[in-house]
This record gives C-alpha cells, sequence and structure tokens, in this order.
C-alpha cells in the first residue's frame, strides 16, 4: 500500500509532462504556416501535386529525348513516371505510419529514422540544396520567360531590356505572396499554376504539330565522339530526373488534409496524387514525343524556342510559363 503513492506521482507527473508536450506542439503547429489549417480537400492535393511537379523542365524534355534516341528515351520516361509514383505513394503511408504522429516535415521523418540529430544532419543539408536550387532556376526561368515575352511583343519601338531586372520583376511578386498567412490561402494561385503548366504544355505539342515534321530532321545522336554522346546521355538523365522533381513539399501537402483514425489523411491524398500523376503524364509524354518527332536532334533545350510562330501563340506560352512558376515557387 505504501508504494502506490510514488508510482501515482510519478504517473501524474508523466502525464502531465505529456500534455505540456502536446499543447506547445500544437501551438508550434498553430502558428505554423504549413499546418495551421488542416481543412484541405482531395483536389487540393491534385493541384498541389501538379504545381511541385510539373515545372518549366516539361519544356526541355524534347531536348533530352535528342540525347538519350527514341528507345532509351521513352523507356527512361515511362521508368520515371512509375518510379516517382511508387516513391510518391511511399510517402505518403510513411506521413501516418506512427499512430498519433503525423510526420508533416522532411527533418521529422528523418529524425524519426536515423534519430534526434543524425536525423537533421542527414536530411536537412539537402533538403536546403534542393529548395535554394529550384528557388533560382525558377527565378531565372520566370525572368526569362518575361523577357521573351518583351522581345515577341515589342520588336522595334522598345529599347532592350537587362534579364536581371526581369528576374527582379519576379522577385517583386512574389514579396506580395510570401505574406500569405498559410499553405491553404495559396490555393487558388496553386490552382492558376497547374492549369497554366497543362496549358503550356498543350500549346507545346500542339504548336509542334502545326509546325509539322521538319524538312532536314535527323534522330540520331548529334555529338560526334563517343564521349560526347555518353555524356550528353547523362545530362539527359539529369534533365529528367529534374522534370520529375516534386517530392520535395508531397508531406507539407499532406499535412494540410484533416485526418481521424476513421478517415485518415492518405486516403484523400493519393486519391489527389494519382489525378496529378494523370495530368503529368498528359503534359509530359506529348510534348517529349511529338517534340522530339517533329524537330529531331536540332531541337532546342526549350521547345518554345523551336517555336517562332504564330508569335501570338508563343507569347501566350511564355506567359503561362511565368503564371505557374510563381505558383511552383509558392509551393
Amino acid at each position: 500500500m505504501g508504494t502506490q503513492g510514488p508510482a501515482t506521482t510519478d504517473q501524474n507527473y508523466n502525464h502531465a509532462t505529456s500534455e505540456e508536450q502536446a499543447a506547445k506542439q500544437k501551438a508550434i503547429d498553430d502558428w505554423l504556416p504549413i499546418t495551421s489549417s488542416r481543412n484541405a480537400k482531395w483536389w487540393y492535393s491534385a493541384f498541389h501535386n501538379v504545381t511541385a511537379m510539373v515545372g518549366a523542365g516539361v519544356l526541355s524534355l524534347p531536348y533530352a529525348m535528342a540525347q538519350l534516341g527514341w528507345g532509351p528515351g521513352v523507356a527512361i520516361l515511362i521508368l520515371s513516371w512509375i518510379i516517382t509514383l511508387y516513391t510518391l505513394w511511399q510517402m505518403v503511408e510513411m506521413h501516418e505510419m506512427v499512430p498519433g504522429k503525423r510526420f508533416d516535415r522532411y527533418h521529422e521523418l528523418g529524425q524519426h529514422a536515423f534519430g534526434e540529430k543524425l536525423g537533421l544532419y542527414i536530411v536537412v543539408p539537402q533538403q536546403l540544396i534542393v529548395e535554394v536550387g529550384v528557388c533560382i532556376v525558377y527565378m531565372v526561368t520566370g525572368g526569362k520567360s518575361l523577357h521573351k515575352v518583351h522581345e515577341l511583343l515589342c520588336k522595334e519601338p522598345c529599347k532592350e531590356i537587362k534579364l536581371s531586372y526581369f528576374i527582379m520583376i519576379f522577385a517583386s511578386v512574389h514579396f506580395v505572396l510570401s505574406h500569405l498567412p498559410n499553405f491553404n490561402a495559396i490555393a487558388g494561385v496553386s490552382l492558376a499554376a497547374a492549369v497554366m503548366s497543362l496549358s503550356y504544355s498543350t500549346i507545346a505539342w500542339s504548336a509542334s504539330v502545326r509546325k509539322g515534321v521538319q524538312p532536314d530532321v535527323a534522330y540520331g545522336y548529334k555529338a560526334k565522339t563517343a564521349a560526347g554522346t555518353v555524356f550528353n546521355f547523362f545530362s539527359a538523365l539529369g534533365d529528367v530526373a529534374f522534370a520529375y522533381a516534386g517530392h520535395n513539399v508531397v508531406l507539407e501537402i499532406q499535412a494540410t488534409i484533416p485526418s481521424t483514425p476513421e478517415k485518415p489523411s492518405k486516403g484523400p491524398m493519393w486519391r489527389g496524387v494519382v489525378v496529378a500523376y494523370i495530368v503529368v503524364a498528359l503534359c509530359y509524354f506529348p510534348v517529349a514525343l511529338i517534340g522530339y518527332w517533329m524537330f529531331g536532334n536540332k531541337v532546342e533545350d526549350n521547345i518554345l524556342l523551336s517555336l517562332e510562330k504564330p508569335t501570338w501563340l508563343i507569347v501566350m506560352a511564355n506567359f503561362f510559363v511565368v503564371v505557374h512558376v510563381i505558383g511552383s515557387y509558392q509551393v
């Protein structure tokens, strides 16, 4: 009888400590922009994933095909689609693999797998490199597309404007959008970006069809040496990998979806992912295959550069790229 008191006291203390930690974590989640609003629907997952994955990299796929060739190129495109869909499914399943716990951020999943300190050392540096690199690419891509719109619309009377100025214009948009309170607040921006990605991809392959197969088209490797061919092959693999790079915000997207033991978040998240990957296929495969078919190994590293006419359509496509990259940058 005398030993029950301390045990009960310890249990009460541990229970109180757990409640304090849970309250502290809830306060942090309510403050952070990713988890402050968990009322997203499955279609949020769909267009957020489309926005995160279908970037300007799709426009370089015909060029990648030119370095890979028909057989390896088609095989790599299909395998990349399957492998990235499978790995994304793994991320969706791992989000709530521990009962009562949601891994809303990559470093939390890393800490669970490798330990509190080692998990941070392994995950955070890689995550920072990816995020900084992607943001730089998006800034330059957005600025280049704005510059191209200016060139096409204002050829004679206008003065030349430096590319750096257009990059600053692109950045100024994010100065405003970055003040939105949470992830769900940019749902409209992300939806517009997803629609734009499908739009400029459709313009890219349909304009290629309109231009037709070029008279001097050739499908052989452009490099004159074996070393050059191998180098271009691996460079093309990098282009394909970059085009399919959209996993860096999967956990954060799922974190915005409500979850209960009866209806876990992985259900609506996976539904949105499947829809997103159908859109990815509709964007990637026509652009890559048709662009290469029409221009062969002379295709530019951005398919829109190979399409100079009709001017109004190419202007529209570049403007769509700008809108999409704005959404991608925010996501």
